[in-house]
């Protein structure tokens, strides 16, 4: 599939052997044409040349589908608030309104020239799994909610992602969150204040407001589904997430000047430190995730021994112990490794693995068998708001499969026929837990 492209109108809402119950009629209302519009509506909103989409936390364009979205829900007469971090709530009211609810969503930013699909689709999902629930007449004890948290993909700005999921549970990490800069200098605070100052105004929610239940439906980001002939993944875990900025600091010297035996290149101990990490971090199973994103080199000029150079380090490992004793080898590494430079290792994030157990994955593998869509349990390799909303109440995630595992990249891609299935499943899940 490409951007933009259109589909013929198939049969898609359905299961090609569904079985003949409660779950079928559901199904039938799932709308795979709105869906997709709403797709391309989305995508539209920051997309580049190349396909892509370039919607930055707290940008014009996160605030334009913030206002696309909320359209949608006053067309459709659901009930709007927002929390003090822009989080959005979409409500559809229950029989029982005064008991926690049912929520579902993602995040509608993107990281720099990601991709249309990426976090996106679980919120297109959840409402359109709202609207199907509504439009088939279906009667649901709890209220459901679709929901957008804000600046999930903030670590390309900020460092650290999933601020709004993180600040919704623990209304603690606000004020150390507020204070990140980005490059520019500038602060959450400042950007939280910019994009809110034009937000559209509806009604106020707090933080930690209860929910009985949490559902995050997301492309995989990996290959695993695809590669399997699989359509939906019942995800039973996150795996744990350490992050870290490596700042290594030495001398500028004239390059055609200053002889080897004087230099304190920053460049080349960052490099003897990197290598030795990669050896250290090598796993025959590949398991362990490491990966040096950024790095920054002053004064970056083709003449001068580089004085200082900053990197950042991404690790992820699904067990805990390995998550703890390889994390914290870095500091070890670098104080080895930075020969006549000084060095200083920051930790950015420390996020355990979360699991997935109980009533979520049960009632998602509930409506996959009944829907008689092929499926495999796997754990996520990318980091979500679910595992902060998991502090909070009992919380899964459904994953469909995309193009060879691309993501936080425009050639990032998934079939309409899995989005389909995936908001099918996803509507079917949050009825059953809405009548619990």
């Amino acid at each position: 599939m490409v951007a933009f492209q259109t589909f013929d109108k198939v049969d898609l809402c359905m299961p090609s052997n569904a079985n003949s119950n409660s779950f079928d009629t559901l199904a039938g209302h799932v709308d795979q044409d709105r869906l997709w519009q709403r797709h391309l509506d989305m995508a539209r909103i920051g997309a580049t040349p190349r396909g892509g989409v370039h919607r930055l936390p707290f940008s014009k364009e996160d605030l334009e589908s913030r206002e696309l979205f909320l359209s949608w829900a006053n067309t459709r007469g659901f009930i709007s608030t927002m929390d003090d971090f822009g989080n959005i709530f979409l409500r559809r009211e229950g029989t029982e309104n005064d008991l926690a609810p049912v929520v579902s969503g993602s995040h509608s930013d993107t990281q720099p020239n990601g991709g249309q699909f990426d976090g996106i689709y679980g919120v297109l999902a959840a409402f359109e799994a709202l609207e199907a629930i509504d439009d088939a007449g279906t009667v649901t004890k709890r209220p459901i909610e679709a929901v957008i948290w804000t600046a999930e993909e903030a670590d390309a700005q900020f460092g650290v992602g999933c601020l709004g999921s993180q600040v919704y549970a623990n209304p603690d990490k606000l004020p150390k969150l507020m204070d990140l800069r980005n490059n520019q200098n500038i602060t959450v605070r400042q950007s939280l204040a910019g994009l809110l100052k034009d937000h559209p105004r509806v009604g106020h929610r707090g933080f930690r407001s209860p929910i009985a239940y949490y559902v995050e439906a997301h492309i995989e980001q990996g290959p695993e589904l695809e590669a399997r002939g699989k359509t939906i993944g019942i995800v039973t875990a996150i795996q744990g997430h350490r992050s870290f900025k490596v700042h290594v600091v030495g001398e500028a010297g004239h390059a055609g000047a200053t002889p080897e035996r004087l230099r304190k290149d920053a460049l080349v101990a960052a490099m003897e430190i990197f290598s030795e990490l990669r050896k250290a971090f090598h796993d025959p199973r590949d398991i362990v995730r490491f990966t040096v994103g950024e790095m920054d080199v002053v004064p970056s000029a083709m003449a001068v021994v580089p004085g200082s150079v900053t990197f950042t380090i991404d690790f992820r490992h699904p067990d805990p112990d390995a998550l703890r004793s390889l994390g914290d080898q870095i500091a070890i590494v670098a104080r080895q490794k930075a020969g006549r430079c000084e060095v200083t290792v920051s930790e950015l994030r420390h996020t355990s693995p979360v699991a997935f157990t109980g009533a979520v994955p049960d009632a998602i593998l509930k409506a996959v068998e009944s829907l008689d869509y092929s499926h495999m349990f796997l754990p996520s390799g990318a980091g979500h708001d679910a595992r902060y909303i998991a502090e909070l109440a009992p919380a899964g995630m459904i994953f469909i499969p995309c193009w060879r595992g691309i993501s936080h990249n425009e050639s990032e891609s998934a079939e309409l026929r899995d989005m389909v299935a995936g908001a099918n499943v996803l509507a079917n899940t949050l009825v059953q837990l809405a009548n619990l």
